[in-house]
């Protein structure tokens, strides 16, 4: 008997999730949903699409013939409004009912807008889809002046953006440095000064407390809490996504700033499995529950969840560390694993440009930072996926280059 599996997202973590079924499964009926107008396409790349830097074409990963060719049913434009998860059924936006044996939940979320007067504004912009970066890149290429808010790594996309499009553009960020929660000033100040190299004005302790617009309703500057006045005819706002779980009121799926899930992709609710960013997920190697925004972080997800949903069983579990990287300056920028938790943490700047700051949570190393040299970070990494208890052993693992054998290790308790 042929098994219907439904996803609901056609990111990288549902397109995933597809396509294993279908490796898995050549009987299977695969339907894929998603509310954007275009299929699968690298959410990486758009920021570079954005800058100016690339022409549509390299960002589009999957063509409608891409799930023609394994039999997937792709419904673009579709808008899932609820799930009746005892019934086994997704209803949509335009009445249609699609029956599920098998229920991905991939719908990610969008941008959070900021709380303040005119934050709908012609010309303030979020990041996020292909659309958003069309719509950046086509006012960009025509703005002179520009305001930024958000201090992560979304935020800085659109910085650089500014950057490259030769906007005089001022970045406001609540703290006293970009990206506080994983980097301390030391590194930060790395940053600050590639921004201002880059012609971007990093402003701290700082926000928004409203924007003002003209008479046609555009923005033409932000006022901060402190009563700064900073102009600018371009806006992009970056502070975090609002999950997309409004259509799973009434399912039983335990959302919690997105949806729940066990190492196995598993909601609580039978034949219900989630992936991606949405995700709240068990997290093996830190023993608690996690979130990752990260595009190998979903991709895997979604092959973990797909496994399983043929498997109709734990046949797959999902153990992942990852990495997100930029590339906006004249040095490299990774973090891994988990940087802004942990219990501990030591850092070490080796010259103007090259810092490192590692993360630890009960004497293991979870997560980091590495600016200028990348060169040990698989060694980080192993040693995270490990479990190793390391922390006392900075000395070693803050050498510009180290050997694990190197470590020593710790006695097994009796």
């Amino acid at each position: 008997m042929t098994t219907s599996h439904v996803i609901v997202g056609d990111g990288i973590a549902g397109s995933s999730a597809a396509e294993t079924i279908r490796e898995e499964d050549a009987d299977a009926d695969v339907t894929v949903i998603t509310d954007e107008g275009e299929a699968l396409y690298n959410r990486i790349l758009i920021k570079e699409f954005a800058k100016g830097k690339l022409p549509e074409a390299p960002i589009s990963i999957h063509e409608p013939d891409w799930y023609e060719d394994r039999d997937i049913r792709l419904e673009l434009d579709t808008y899932v409004t609820e799930v009746d998860t005892d019934a086994k059924e997704v209803h949509t936006y335009e009445g249609d009912t699609y029956a599920y044996d098998k229920l991905l939940i991939a719908t990610g979320g969008t941008p959070t807008q900021l709380p303040v007067e005119n934050s709908d504004a012609d010309g303030l912009h979020h990041f996020w889809t292909f659309e958003d970066a069309r719509a950046i890149r086509e006012h960009a290429e025509e703005a002179e002046t520009g305001i930024v808010v958000g201090a992560g790594l979304l935020g800085i996309d659109l910085a650089a953006i500014c950057s490259a499009q030769d906007i005089d553009a001022h970045y406001l960020m609540r703290g006293n440095r970009w990206w506080r929660y994983a980097l301390s000033l030391e590194g930060a100040e790395i940053i600050h000064d590639a921004l201002v190299d880059h012609g971007v004005e990093p402003v701290f302790d700082s926000g928004v407390d409203h924007f003002e617009v003209d008479d046609d309703g555009s923005v033409v500057a932000a006022i901060d809490p402190n009563g700064e006045r900073f102009e600018g005819d371009f806006a992009g706002v970056a502070i975090g996504l609002d999950f997309n779980t409004e259509w799973l009121q009434g399912s039983g799926v335990e959302c919690d700033d997105g949806v729940v899930v066990d190492e196995y992709m598993q909601t609580g609710v039978e034949d219900v499995y989630a992936a991606g960013d949405i995700t709240q997920f068990h997290d093996t190697i830190l023993g608690e529950r996690a979130q990752n925004g990260a595009w190998g972080s979903a991709k895997q997800q979604g092959a973990t969840a797909g496994r399983n949903m043929v498997a109709d069983a734990e046949a797959d579990e999902f153990r992942w560390v990852s990495s997100y990287s930029i590339t906006h300056f004249d040095f490299p920028f990774l973090s891994f694993g988990h940087p802004t938790l942990g219990d501990d943490a030591a850092e070490r700047k080796y010259s103007e440009s090259e810092w490192r700051r590692l993360a630890f949570k009960d004497g293991k190393l979870i997560g980091g930072v590495l600016i200028g040299d990348l060169s040990q970070q698989s060694k980080y990494k192993q040693l995270i996926r490990e479990e190793r208890p390391v922390a006392d052993q900075t000395d070693v693992l803050l050498q510009q280059s180290f050997e694990i054998e190197e470590l020593e290790t710790a006695p097994e308790a009796e």
